[in-house]
């Protein structure tokens, strides 16, 4: 009998959802009768207080591994895996993984089957019946908490037969469906975890909970400018650490807050339930239980006054490192070197060819295995400003290893950006490549590739996938029942070297403005100096709660794009602060009366009333290109309504032609949490662009109008063709009376070379 296939899957994109789990307390297996079995697991497992609060959670497939669809395993890729986090400090006490799935109808009972595993550990076998064959089955599997760990792997291995002798593991009749709707139901009991700094940011920040961070930060009142730009850096810390989890940061005014929270309190100005904690004569950072949940904690920042809270602040950006206690002092923080533009640490560097292990988030982002070995991708999130019209192509010297196919066949290596099809490479067999074993005498049975693939430029933009698709004409097993060839496949294993490089150095900087895509997506302006050093922010005078978290989040969002603390933002709630600074100024809550009758301004919000532009013509696609009198206002509306919204306008600098203005403006408190929402929602953010994005309960709608101005340097002859760029037909006159020019200088040259030729003593 031949036996059914046994490969590698590939891994199912996963992202980690920090649903708190460490352990539970063990169970009596009344089938042990060792004592000592049982003494031994209620020795390693963590005492949990069981009148601790709880809380009952459901992620299903779709939240941990988002992915366009179900997961297909198959017999040839019979394996798909989800990942899921823990928190440090909640444990899980009872989990249970609801399966819903779909067998193939082709399948042999019973000797078909679904095992289940939990990080290595078989949790259950669910044998395909001949009941389920081609119809949707839901089967409950118990999973044991006591194998849930911080970083857990939910495995599903696929057994399937389809008849009992000479199988092909390819068959397409081999599948089984698993649906997206599958889920793991977890109760969850909090920790009272020790007020401990060493641990710092858990458990104000876990990185395994894939949830939004939602940090609550606390003030006695109405938070003053410097008050308001400790804030900022602690939340720009905080953002960065999120990263592509996204984060909110509501404000409260004396308020005891029910989650984990910051609190800034002075020696004069502090919550009234902080009112008898002694006072301080240094920037303290102090780790304390909430009064009234336990469970809970406060992040305090005393200072005897509001310098010491900046202080503070720039500490746990500097120095978190240091802490550890339940009370730290922030004796100094002086910065040692300046930023330099474009330095972000999660852009791609422009001042030299940058490595792909630089740009790895793991360990084993660059490899992988299997009959059908996994995509391999990368992201190269690059400054949105990066010039390149006139470039033919990014340079990138790619090397890879590979097992070499069984014979000369069509398996190849395709290389993928943004989903779009650049180059495919064939996986040469061992009589092709035999020489190139030598370079890398310790990886056995692998093969090494080197090729330079150029990338086209204007497939690029800020973020960007780069994808490798290994592909194998896997050998299959054949023939008839009477005549059958049965062998055992094994596994292909890729990598790309972590020594590849793409370059993109000595490129110029350079982009039309306003564009409120290149904001959404990067942070432009702002994030050109990655500790937002050339930013101002200007706040109005007596914040409300929802414009003091809309700044927060709005820093704490560039934090998280460029991977840095914006620790050297200037914040301000005076307007006459602008014309001081050479800086890109973020404008929160309103625009100043200095710059409401500045011509181009497109829309106003004024409480219940607001006005706006709008242009001659309008396209609802960010990549359509209009020209600059296709921008120009047609028209100006004004309305009235009591209904939230809230806008993103963008508009150049009256102060520095090479400064940019970015206003966030709502006209009510929901109207700024219909703002922070957009700002942390992917899909919200990718429908802004332009100069104007205004933002209702009925999504995000954005519009190109007024002026265009530019931001950068180009050389002058660059400057010509990106002017004659916008203009073929005059590009093509102008190509047209040069050919002429030159054939007429041409032809006058060689008749005075055949003159002299000719006649010596013609002149």
């Amino acid at each position: 009998m031949c036996a059914a296939a046994v490969g590698m899957s590939a891994l199912v994109p996963v992202t980690t959802f920090s649903e708190t789990t460490v352990a539970t307390p063990a169970t009596v297996d009344p089938t042990i009768t060792d004592p000592a079995a049982v003494n031994a697991d209620a020795a390693t497992a963590p005492a949990v207080v069981e009148s601790s609060p709880s809380r009952d959670v459901k992620l299903s497939f779709a939240q941990i591994a988002p992915a366009p669809g179900s997961m297909v395993l198959r017999g040839s890729n019979p394996t798909g895996s989800v990942q899921f986090g823990t928190r440090s400090d909640e444990v899980v006490s009872k989990a249970l993984l609801n399966l819903v799935y779909t067998p193939s109808p082709s399948l042999l009972p019973v000797q078909s089957q679904l095992k289940v595993y939990l990080n290595e550990e078989l949790m259950g076998v669910l044998p395909v019946t001949k009941e389920q064959l081609g119809k949707k089955v839901m089967a409950q599997v118990p999973v044991d908490p006591l194998y849930i760990t911080d970083l857990n792997t939910v495995r599903l291995e696929f057994v399937g037969h389809y008849r009992d002798v000479c199988e092909n593991p390819a068959s397409t009749t081999l599948w089984l469906d698993v649906a997206r709707n599958t889920s793991l139901d977890l109760t969850l009991q909090q920790l009272d975890v020790k007020n401990d700094l060493s641990h710092f940011p858990i458990p104000f920040f876990d990185a395994r909970d894939n949830r939004q961070l939602n940090l609550p930060m606390v003030f006695a009142g109405a938070p003053d400018s410097t008050q308001q730009k400790a804030a900022a850096v602690i939340a720009s810390w905080f953002g960065a650490r999120a990263g592509w989890r996204g984060q909110t940061f509501p404000v409260l005014y004396n308020q005891l807050p029910d989650r984990n929270a910051i609190v800034f309190a002075t020696n004069d100005k502090r919550p009234d339930f902080l009112r008898d904690y002694p006072q301080v004569q240094a920037p303290t950072i102090q780790m304390i239980n909430n009064p009234e949940k336990p469970y809970l904690k406060l992040l305090v920042i005393f200072g005897r006054d509001d310098k010491d809270l900046l202080q503070a602040a720039e500490g746990i950006a500097a120095g978190n490192i240091l802490f550890r206690g339940d009370t730290v002092t922030v004796d100094e923080v002086k910065s040692l070197l300046a930023r330099k533009p474009y330095d972000a640490p999660n852009w791609v560097r422009t001042d030299r060819p940058v490595t792909f292990g630089e740009l790895k988030t793991y360990d084993q982002q660059l490899q992988s295995s299997g009959l059908e070995p996994a995509s391999i991708t990368l992201s190269l999130n690059l400054p949105p400003d990066l010039y390149l019209m006139r470039s033919n192509g990014i340079d990138m010297d790619l090397k890879y290893r590979y097992t070499q196919p069984a014979i000369k066949d069509s398996s190849r290596m395709d290389i993928n950006l943004n989903n779009q099809f650049l180059q495919s490479y064939n996986l040469s067999s061992s009589d092709e490549t035999k020489g190139l074993l030598l370079r890398l005498p310790i990886v056995q049975g692998l093969l090494d590739g080197k090729n330079e693939v150029s990338i086209p430029a204007l497939r690029l933009g800020a973020a960007n996938q780069l994808r490798f698709d290994f592909q194998y004409m896997n050998p299959m097993p054949g023939g008839t029942i009477e005549n059958c060839i049965t062998f055992q496949p094994v596994k292909n294993n890729v990598v790309i070297g972590d020594d590849s490089t793409i370059d993109f150095s000595d490129y110029y900087h350079f982009l039309a403005m306003p564009d409120l895509r290149s904001f959404a997506n990067a942070g432009f302006p702002f994030s050109r100096m990655a500790d937002l050093s050339d930013t101002l922010i200007v706040m109005p005078k007596d914040p409300t709660q929802g414009q003091v978290s809309t700044m927060l989040d709005t820093v704490a969002t560039i934090g998280g794009q460029v991977g840095l603390t914006g620790a050297n933002l200037k914040l301000t709630d005076d307007p006459v602060e602008m014309q001081k600074h050479d800086a890109d100024i973020l404008l929160i809550g309103k625009i100043p009366e200095k710059l409401k009758d500045d011509r181009h301004i497109d829309l106003l919000v004024n409480a219940t009333q607001s006005w706006v532009k709008t242009p001659q013509r309008h396209n609802e696609l960010a990549s359509v290109r209009l020209d600059d009198d296709e921008r120009q206002p047609m028209a100006q509306a004004t309305v009235s309504s009591k209904g939230p919204m809230a806008a993103i306008v963008g508009f150049q600098s009256p102060y520095h032609d090479q400064r940019s203005v970015i206003a966030l403006m709502a006209d009510s408190p929901r109207g700024f949490e219909l703002l922070n929402d957009a700002l942390n929602d992917s899909g919200k953010r990718a429908a802004m662009f332009g100069s104007v994005s205004v933002i209702r309960e009925s999504g995000v709608n954005s519009l190109r109008v007024g002026d265009v101005y530019y931001v950068g340097h180009l050389p002058w002859y660059e400057r010509v063709w990106f002017a004659l760029s916008n203009h073929p037909i005059l590009l093509s006159i102008l190509a047209a009376l040069s050919v002429v020019l030159l054939a007429w200088v041409l032809w006058r040259l060689l008749r005075i070379l055949s003159r002299r030729r000719l006649d010596p003593d013609d002149e």
